[in-house]
């Protein structure tokens, strides 16, 4: 049987996604959990990998067992075995077809910026920060110019792993929340660094050192050192994940502000 999950975590307290020989990652404790809840030793598969200090509020995985339980089971079960950090927030039966990575068909991501004066302790690890006043409106619509279809090489990081460079944008939304930014980005698919390469060019053109045109010069140029710094990997949220409706998933999970 194959049970797919719904995962929301801070990302503070782990080395990442990806199990690690330390032990302290999301996937090595929730197969603890599951080992501990189902007694098989199962590897889960995720829909996308977080980096150490990423977020998530949407992720998903899937793993295959022999464990026949009821869908509110796994998401008790498995949480009465994991750290208050991460927990299962849905689970669902699919069918063996469904795989977290290769059936999706679209990821959602939100990064969010303290925009004040003084750092907030009560934000630290939470928000990404800027002290200098952000114009969200030129932040969006810088943020337009990369909507659709493009090569996003000037966003890609050093050891990205996807055979192309070619993505396409959905939709990419920047608005004020009080002192609260959040960027809402959706794509097919990402680049390796690509969201927090973005946030780290719409922060410039927020504070004025660039443009709101420099954005699409980025873009054309297809060269990571025409873009601005990678961004922290503080305020960065994986938020959802897109499946075909057959599989009748939830998209996206809540939004942590």
């Amino acid at each position: 049987m194959r049970v797919a999950l719904g995962l929301e975590y801070d990302g503070r307290y782990f080395e990442g996604w990806q199990t690690q020989p330390s032990g302290q990652t999301v996937q090595d404790y929730l197969e603890s959990a599951v080992v501990q809840f189902t007694g098989e030793k199962i590897k889960v598969v995720c829909a996308g990998r977080t980096d150490a200090k990423v977020h998530a509020c949407g992720q998903v995985v899937h793993l295959d067992t022999e464990a026949d339980r009821k869908e509110v089971s796994w998401i008790r079960g498995l949480n009465s075995y994991l750290p208050s950090e991460v927990a299962v927030r849905w689970a669902k039966v699919v069918p063996e077809e469904f795989h977290a990575r290769f059936s999706a068909v679209s990821r959602t991501y939100e990064y969010w910026i303290a925009n004040e004066p003084v750092r907030s302790p009560l934000l630290a690890g939470r928000a990404g920060w800027v002290f200098r006043p952000l114009d969200e409106v030129k932040m969006h619509e810088a943020g337009q110019l990369l909507l659709g279809e493009h090569d996003f090489s000037s966003f890609r990081a050093v050891g990205c792993q996807s055979k192309t460079p070619v993505k396409t944008i959905e939709f990419l939304n920047v608005e004020r929340r009080g002192r609260m930014i959040r960027v809402h980005i959706k794509a097919n698919a990402f680049l390796y660094h690509m969201v927090r390469n973005i946030v780290g060019c719409l922060v410039y053109v927020g504070q004025g050192a660039r443009p709101v045109e420099w954005m699409g010069e980025v873009l054309e140029a297809r060269s990571r050192q025409a873009a601005a710094p990678t961004f922290y990997p503080s305020g960065l949220y994986l938020a959802g994940v897109g499946y075909p409706e057959k599989f009748g998933l939830p998209a996206e999970g809540n939004s942590p502000f």
